[in-house]
């Protein structure tokens, strides 16, 4: 009997089967993530974010399981095929490489050989020397000549026979599994260069002649080696020990699994011509679909791991604390073509844009330009991009500040990824059609220093640069967990409705982007909403979509102080309720600590009204609006430091972390060139995933341990310069090491200079 979608998904996930019913009930109606994890708490018991996207993910597995599991149940079932054991193994299938094994005998196949060989009516000969072994093979194939089906001799018709043979062992469903259970224990994958590509294949010298143990190998070193495979520089092959090692007729474990699977013996008549049969069953088909499906997997298991790191460094970025509502002027620097500089007001919007060539033409004419700019329009900060020349155009600021002592502004060096993307983008091209591109990249460079999740919602999330490996992952897959991630990201902060732009209003719960383009459309006819109300009247916005949005949409002053907070319209009267009993207005119930302390949530619980949701508006009212995101801080890079040259051992910095890698993180430190800390340098003691400990944005101090310029190459240090947080290890001690496991050496002694490449890969 199959078990409801429910009760598996509550095994699955160790989940409450209630939480899971009433949680599917929501997704069904349409509702989202981050309004189900805000907003209904007493429906779902409490599921979190991460938890709710898991139950989403494998609730669409399942279905898609059990309509594969119909399919194939009503095939079998029109074939005469199905028995009760098969049906109920056929139902107790838990995923769908097993369902595919159990449908395997009896899935429609194009005509081969061994179907031939049935319609010649060899598949009793089969059958009998399976079941009597004492027959001989030539003399029991006597009586299966069919000349009309070209069955002439016994040798024609045991060679029919073999190919039944073939497909009765490569499609035995217990046997399967077996095989695959051991094959995934000790298979190695191995990688080896194709002769005549040295040159071409450099990136990949770590991998010319490379072997470990399938299980164990990491998201970075799979998604290399495949890449070098697909590029034509590696093969790549899934060996198993015994491989190479075996005597001329001798067989590996895998052939005798098969043989005792099936009970072969070893000195009766048909033996031999069993033997025969096993050795090609594993040579010529089980062994090819099992490499080919470990590869598989291995590519899918990369695939999630990396994708897993990506949205883990997007989310960071996403929620880098923003430098706030200031004056603010973009630089994007550029040595021949002149540095690009946008003048933006603490809305973002464009007051002045200019291009000054301090490196190629009169320097000073230039710091009169800029010094100008910075005073008219009262700067407080100068965001600088990080590309070729930043710290050239760095330089040169500082030297202006020090000519115009009455000038106080704040330098920040920015990543400028995505900034070219976004210039060239159509939305760019909408937003300041007068405006130059390469001057369009400068207006985000200084726009995503106030606020980086408003600036890169309009970026490709795979174009900002902090995967691993994002271009060789399932980009379907990819797409989707980055969409995700930005959606959770966008609606914890919250939205200024009145301010926002058509792409971050787009990523709001409950939106699109032709309901964002309604609201900036009602905007700028209507003028700033003065409430939520207000939002009903935005054409295709209706009375669901205002459930899903509304909390993530903030008015500042408003007619309404409560929709400047995350309080969810439908909770207002909870509020009034609140405000009542104290006998205070709303607005003087609003950030009053104090009061609000003295409020007990019990005195308020209703059928409507549960305590998750009361503490949360609680919550809500005592910092309306707060933005999660942490103080923001900025890391100053060492003077006189600008190119990878001007490092030196031993040399102490401080940097900006760019990307984290199940490996290791990349740090900034000012050269146009990250450095690699890799994951044993990271702390002195063990640090099991560096994104436990580490994250995109964060200030980190190292220490410079070895500098390749040729091949500009940084490895660094953090040990000892830094106070982390790194979690206990599951053996409790947070410097014990994980025992080291058994497995096969591998050829891999530069993974310090194979990890500083992948950020360039």
């Amino acid at each position: 009997m199959l078990l409801s979608i429910e009760t598996r998904l509550a095994n699955l996930l160790n989940i409450n089967e209630h939480q899971i019913k009433n949680t599917i009930i929501l997704l069904d109606e349409g509702a989202t993530v981050p309004f189900i994890a805000r907003y209904r708490k007493e429906v779902t018991g409490g599921l979190d974010d991460t938890q709710l996207r898991m139950l989403a993910e494998k609730l669409i597995y399942l279905r898609e399981l059990d309509e594969r599991r119909e399919i194939i149940l009503k095939s079998i079932s029109e074939q005469e095929k199905l028995t009760p054991e098969l049906e109920a193994a056929i139902l107790a299938a838990d995923n769908k490489t097993t369902l595919e094994d159990l449908y395997l005998p009896y899935k429609p196949k194009r005509r081969t050989k061994a179907q031939i060989a049935k319609e010649a009516g060899l598949e009793p000969l089969t059958l009998s020397l399976l079941e009597n072994q004492n027959q001989d093979p030539i003399t029991l194939a006597q009586s299966f000549l069919n000349p009309e089906k070209s069955i002439n001799t016994p040798e024609e018709a045991l060679e029919g026979a073999r190919f039944i043979a073939l497909d009765i062992f490569a499609e035995n469903a217990t046997l399967l599994a077996k095989l695959r259970e051991r094959f995934t224990s000790e298979g190695l994958i191995t990688a080896k260069l194709v002769e005549g590509k040295e040159e071409v294949g450099i990136k990949f010298t770590d991998y010319f002649n490379h072997q470990e143990l399938i299980k164990h190998i990491p998201s970075h070193r799979a998604l290399a080696i495949l890449r070098g495979n697909n590029e034509g520089i590696l093969t790549i092959a899934v060996e198993y020990p015994e491989q190479h090692t075996l005597l001329r007729g001798e067989f590996s474990d895998y052939e005798n699994l098969i043989k005792n699977e099936f009970e072969i013996s070893d000195d009766k008549a048909a033996s031999s011509w069993l033997r025969d049969c096993v050795r090609l069953a594993w040579k010529a088909k089980i062994y090819p679909s099992l490499e080919n499906e470990l590869i598989s997997n291995m590519r899918e298991s990369a695939d999630n791991e990396a994708i897993k790191v990506f949205g883990t460094n997007l989310r960071n970025l996403l929620l880098q604390a923003p430098a706030g509502s200031k004056t603010t002027i973009g630089l994007d620097p550029g040595i021949r073509t002149g540095v690009k500089v946008a003048v933006v007001d603490n809305t973002g919007k464009v007051l002045n844009t200019s291009t000054i060539y301090p490196f190629t033409r009169n320097v000073d004419e230039a710091m009169l330009v800029l010094a100008k700019l910075i005073k008219a329009y009262n700067t407080e900060l100068i965001s600088i991009g990080n590309g070729t020349a930043s710290r050239e155009t760095e330089q040169f600021v500082k030297e202006l500040l020090k000519q115009y002592k009455e000038i106080q502004v704040q330098i920040v060096v920015v990543s400028e990824a995505g900034a070219s993307v976004y210039s060239a983008s159509e939305f760019a091209a909408k937003e300041f059609p007068d405006l130059d591109v390469s001057l369009r990249g400068a207006v985000s460079i200084a726009r995503r220093l106030q606020d980086p999740l408003a600036e890169l919602v309009k970026i490709d999330p795979k174009s900002i640069g902090v995967g691993q490996y994002q271009h060789d992952v399932n980009q379907t897959r990819l797409a989707q967990t980055l969409e995700n991630v930005v959606e959770d990201c966008v609606n914890a902060v919250g939205v200024d409705v009145n301010t926002a732009s058509v792409p971050l209003l787009a990523k709001v719960s409950g939106l699109n982007s032709v309901i964002a383009n309604n609201i900036v459309s009602y905007r700028d006819s209507n003028g700033k909403f003065k409430d939520r109300n207000e939002l009903i009247k935005v054409s295709r916005l209706g009375e669901k979509t205002f459930e899903q949005c509304a909390g993530f949409l903030r008015i500042n002053d408003g007619n309404n102080p409560l929709d400047k907070s995350a309080v969810h319209p439908e909770s207002y009267p909870l509020v009034e309720a609140i405000a009542t009993k104290l006998q205070v207005k709303i607005s003087d119930l609003v950030g009053n600590n104090q009061l609000l302390n003295s409020i007990k949530p019990t005195d308020f619980v209703t059928d409507k009204y549960g305590l998750p949701t009361i503490s949360d508006v609680l919550k809500e009212l005592d910092k309306p609006g707060r933005d999660p995101r942490g103080e923001f801080k900025t890391a100053q890079f060492k003077d006189g430091v600008n190119e990878i040259t001007d490092l030196q051992i031993g040399m102490e910095l401080e940097g900006v972390i760019t990307n984290v890698a199940n490996f290791g993180a990349f740090v900034d430190i000012g050269v146009h060139q990250d450095g690699l800390v890799h994951i044993s340098a990271i702390a002195d003691q063990y640090v099991a995933n560096p994104n436990d400990v580490l994250k995109v944005g964060q200030i980190v101090k190292v220490r410079v341990e070895e500098v390749d310029v040729k091949r500009k190459r940084i490895a660094l240090t953090m040990k000892g310069l830094n106070k982390l947080n790194i979690p206990n290890s599951s053996g409790g001690a947070a410097n014990r090491r994980p025992a080291k496991e058994n497995k096969p050496q591998t050829n891999d002694n530069s993974m310090a200079a194979a990890f500083a490449k992948l950020k360039r890969l």
